[in-house]
């Protein structure tokens, strides 16, 4: 059995526990993150306030590609809205509820937020599902990401125990890999966040775009401003 640390302790209870920096201008990460949130988290999550013509032309997808690629049912359109393939009345029998719909889970809770819980799942047989979360204890859904990362487990290594000074220690370790690496999948869990944080604000890629091309019309206006003043100027002396 192979046993691998992953990088950082986290400490059950809640909270984030990892940080990650959302990079808006890496296209192919964007890109990357929605074939994991439609292959893995679209089945029960929605994006109702994205469409996915809009996320097209934001991230560089041509139509035929989405259409191809990225959109599973015959029922949807390309100008439709992200809606998730679960009807809401089978997820309510299945989970007790609906998953909610993720389109501002990145403004709600922060980016930070989801990258740890996304990297925070472990096994408890105690739980409905079989796993829990050190970020959000007590999850009420499965590990769809499981395959990937591996199965973790929380353990607490004698070291570790020495200096906890009565504090609950916990570490996760994946004790059955998946089919990445710690590495690949931090990488992977990177990208699917960085979708969630573009989706939350769609307009940031355009401002960020648009912000040189401000700045440039300003730099040119104030020279333009500079002539006229000293031409006025010099009819007035």
């Amino acid at each position: 059995m192979s046993f691998a640390m992953v990088p950082s302790a986290i400490a059950a209870g809640g909270g984030a526990t990892h940080s990650m920096a959302p990079d808006l201008g890496d296209e192919a990460s964007l890109q990357r993150g929605m074939k994991l949130f439609v292959n893995y988290c679209m089945g029960c999550h929605s994006l109702e306030y994205q469409r996915f013509s809009r996320a097209s032309e934001d991230l560089g997808i041509p139509e035929g590609m989405m259409v191809d690629n990225l959109m599973f049912s015959s029922q949807l359109r390309f100008n439709d809205q992200m809606h998730r393939a679960m009807r809401e009345e089978d997820a309510e029998v299945w989970f007790g509820v609906a998953p909610p719909d993720l389109t501002l889970e990145a403004r709600l809770r922060g980016a930070d937020w989801i990258y740890s819980y996304l990297l925070g799942f472990y096994r408890d047989p105690e739980r409905p599902f079989g796993v829990n979360n050190v970020v959000f204890p007590a999850v009420g859904m499965p590990n769809v990401l499981e395959e990937l990362q591996g199965v973790q487990e929380l353990t607490c290594p004698e070291e570790e125990r020495e200096h906890a000074q009565g504090r609950e220690c916990s570490t996760l370790s994946v004790v059955s890999p998946g089919s990445m690496s710690t590495q690949d999948f931090e990488a992977a869990m990177f990208d699917l966040t960085n979708f969630l944080v573009y989706v939350g604000e769609p307009s940031r890629l355009q401002a960020r775009s648009l912000g040189p091309k401000v700045l440039i019309f300003l730099l040119v206006f104030i020279v333009i401003t500079w002539l006229l003043k000293r031409e006025y100027w010099r009819d007035v002396h």
